[in-house]
């Protein structure tokens, strides 16, 4: 579903944003390219590094300056630049249009204002609710996401909820103003797995309910195979392999992915697969290799790949890749799947 505007609701074109330091610079996302439509989950996906966070603060412009710097490309939200606006307008855009659940919320939420003041001033401030009718739409909110007892929990302070109870309480702030869009920045990783599994399921049911859209943004492939629609798979900046989340789970066609596929436990694989790491290190930013930037930890490497950074092909209904060489990755699920 496309927006009022005929476009998607979020659409990114060449996004490049770099930090600086003494003579050198990060390129952190560079030339980064793509679209989610109304109601739809975007699963971004990528080690520590490779730039999904960095996008997310892009697209909120968020970027701190001197340090760092949006050089380039177009944000496009339901037919708006937001590279374009005004400090002031962009300000507004922040909470009311776009929500942002980050990955731990005990630096995120104010340690000395009550869970209550923390949500009420977001409504006060966008919607401008009266402090009574602010309390009651913050107190849905508790109940909308899970919060027992949601009454009283509106006096308590961050410190006395557990870590589930916190990370419901950003979904709700993220929620509050009934976002065209929101970010989920590792949003689970700081918590065990069965209360990821919870939280993971209560953001993408109430996303649906809603029609929000939504970008979860992880390292965990098998995270976003379940709860999204689509897969942007990223590596040292710029986006390696993008397509439907059952093609790209089913068929991976860059190594990287297949990498990260193979390094977190799956029911689909024969028993007594052994779960595999991705050899090699993290590319450095200052000094990316030639060619493509993955070739030094790739197996399937060949010399045009040291040479030639491949651009994203389109290679399925619905997925593309930027390898030269993925051809041999469906020989070699041919060969597994004949085991």
């Amino acid at each position: 579903m496309t927006s009022n505007s005929g476009r998607p609701l979020l659409e990114i074109n060449n996004l490049r944003t770099s930090f600086f330091g003494q003579d050198e610079e990060v390129r952190a996302v560079d030339d980064v390219s793509f679209y989610l439509e109304t109601g739809e989950t975007l699963g971004l996906v990528g080690e520590s590094g490779c730039g999904k966070s960095v996008t997310a603060l892009s697209i909120l412009r968020l970027i701190q300056e001197p340090q760092g710097k949006i050089l380039g490309g177009e944000v496009w939200l339901d037919g708006v630049n937001l590279l374009t606006l005004p400090n002031e307008e962009m300000e507004a855009v922040r909470g009311a249009q776009i929500g942002m659940i980050f990955q731990e919320p005990m630096t995120s939420l104010n340690p000395v204002l009550s869970i209550g003041r923390q949500l009420t001033e977001t409504l006060e401030i966008h919607l401008e609710l009266d402090k009574q009718a602010a309390r009651n739409r913050a107190a849905e909110l508790l109940q909308m996401v899970g919060i027992p007892d949601h009454e009283s929990r509106l006096l308590d302070y961050p410190h006395q909820l557990s870590g589930g109870q916190r990370q419901r309480v950003m979904i709700a702030m993220a929620l509050s103003c009934n976002p065209k869009l929101i970010i989920a920045d590792e949003a689970t990783t700081a918590l065990d797995v069965t209360i990821q599994a919870q939280i993971l399921e209560l953001l993408t049911n109430l996303t649906d309910e809603l029609g929000t859209a939504l970008i979860i943004i992880t390292h965990n492939l098998g995270v976003v195979a379940r709860h999204a629609d689509r897969v942007n798979v990223m590596y040292a900046g710029k986006i390696r392999e993008t397509g439907r989340a059952d093609e790209i789970y089913d068929t991976p066609r860059h190594p990287y992915t297949a990498g990260l596929l193979d390094s977190v436990p799956r029911l689909d694989r024969p028993k007594g697969t052994r779960l595999q790491s991705i050899e090699g290190e993290i590319p450095d930013l200052t000094n990316l290799p030639t060619g493509c930037a993955y070739h030094p930890r790739c197996p399937f490497v060949v010399d045009k790949c040291t040479v030639d950074d491949p651009q994203l092909e389109k290679v399925g209904e619905t997925q593309a890749t930027s390898c030269w060489e993925w051809q041999r990755l469906v020989d070699r699920e041919g060969q597994v799947l004949a085991k």
